[in-house]
C-alpha cells in the first residue's frame, strides 16, 4: 500500500521542476526548507503560507499534517480525495516552493 501511494507522490513531483529526495522519507526541499513530505503512513503534506493553509483547509476539507505523531508546522495534509487531481496539486507544490523561497535562507 505504501509503495502504491509513493508512486502517486512521485507522479506529483514529476509534474513539477523539483527533485524528490529521501529514500525512506521522501521529500522536496529548497532554500534550506522542506516543502513537501511523504510520511510513513503514506500521506502527502504540502507546506503553505498561513493564508494559503486556511484557504486550502477550507476548500478541500483538509487538516494539519502529522508525521511520526508530531504536527509539522506550516503543512497541510492532502486529502486522498485529491490524489487523482495531480495537475491541481502540482500548482500547490509550486506555490509551496515559492513560499519557502520567500523565507530567510537557512
Amino acid at each position: 500500500m505504501w509503495k502504491e501511494k509513493l508512486k502517486t507522490y512521485d507522479q506529483l513531483i514529476a509534474l513539477t521542476p523539483y527533485e524528490r529526495k529521501g529514500k525512506t522519507m521522501p521529500y522536496t526541499s529548497a532554500n534550506g526548507y522542506m516543502f513537501t513530505l511523504f510520511n510513513k503512513d503514506g500521506e502527502i503534506g504540502i507546506r503553505l503560507s498561513k493564508e494559503s493553509q486556511a484557504t486550502f483547509k477550507e476548500k478541500y476539507k483538509a487538516t494539519i499534517y502529522k508525521s511520526h505523531g508530531a504536527t509539522i508546522k506550516d503543512y497541510v495534509l492532502v486529502p486522498e480525495s485529491m490524489w487523482d487531481e495531480l495537475e491541481l496539486l502540482a500548482k500547490y507544490v509550486v506555490e509551496s516552493y515559492e513560499f519557502v523561497m520567500s523565507l530567510k535562507s537557512k
